[in-house]
């Protein structure tokens, strides 16, 4: 499983409760489509956690980087149902920042012959 991370803030202005329910859409939409397995929203509490990352979290589970590259080739088309669900969500966001982490070790890893 690989796993697609997003640290924002929310644009000023931007009601939490409204970006939450767009972005469950959003994922929704990609989860029925077959182009993520699992996502989860996450909010900083009590302040705790490094400034840069911004207050919000996210997590997108994807089965491999063919389905993650499935996503954003249906993303880039930039049109439909996607446009209007991505739009919902981006323009609602600030100073973002991606990371992409695998299940470790992998499932495939065999032992005893590495060499480093």
């Amino acid at each position: 499983m690989d796993i697609y991370h997003g640290f924002f803030t929310l644009n000023p202005d931007v009601s939490d409760v409204e970006f939450a329910d767009d972005f469950a859409r959003f994922m929704e939409f990609l989860r029925r489509e077959g182009k993520i397995e699992s996502w989860r929203l996450m909010r900083r509490k009590l302040g705790l956690g490094p400034r840069e990352f911004g207050e919000f979290h996210i997590m997108i589970e994807v089965e491999n980087l063919a389905q993650l590259d499935a996503a954003f080739a249906m993303a880039s088309r930039r049109a439909g149902d996607m446009e209007r669900h991505h739009f919902d969500v981006n323009s609602k966001i600030a100073d973002v920042k991606f990371a992409l982490y695998r299940d470790f070790p992998d499932p495939n890893r065999l032992r005893g012959e590495e060499m480093f």
